[in-house]
């Protein structure tokens, strides 16, 4: 996941707040899971990137693991959600992406190890 803040050299976000953010993010899209998958959408590598603006305005791009993904009107939705459960935050856009597809070698080490993929 890369995690920017909108303009890189004179940032609103202190690197303590950009770094505790990125920490709190990273919290809320470990609370999102596939429902086919017992596996929560960071850990699977479904979160491609995180912008966060001056403004605390959050965009992130994300993936499914099939375009043809069951949940797939309904998860960006779960993102968004969760996202805005952080304080601070002005709003959350969630943009659904396929490019590049994505691939089993995208999840943690912890995501293969529950599923039995070592």
């Amino acid at each position: 996941m890369e995690l920017a803040s909108e303009t890189e050299t004179a940032s609103a976000l202190s690197p303590e707040e950009l770094e505790t953010l990125t920490e709190r993010l990273i919290e809320q899209f470990k609370s999102v899971f596939d429902p086919e998958i017992p596996v929560d959408i960071y850990e699977l590598g479904l979160i491609y990137k995180v912008d966060v603006s001056d403004d605390r305005d959050v965009v992130v791009d994300m993936t499914l693991t099939a375009p043809a993904c069951p949940v797939a009107g309904e998860m960006p939705g779960w993102v968004h959600d969760a996202v805005m459960k952080i304080d601070g935050l002005r709003s959350c856009t969630v943009n659904l992406v396929f490019e590049p597809p994505w691939e089993s070698s995208r999840m943690s080490d912890e995501a293969k190890l529950q599923l039995n993929m070592f």
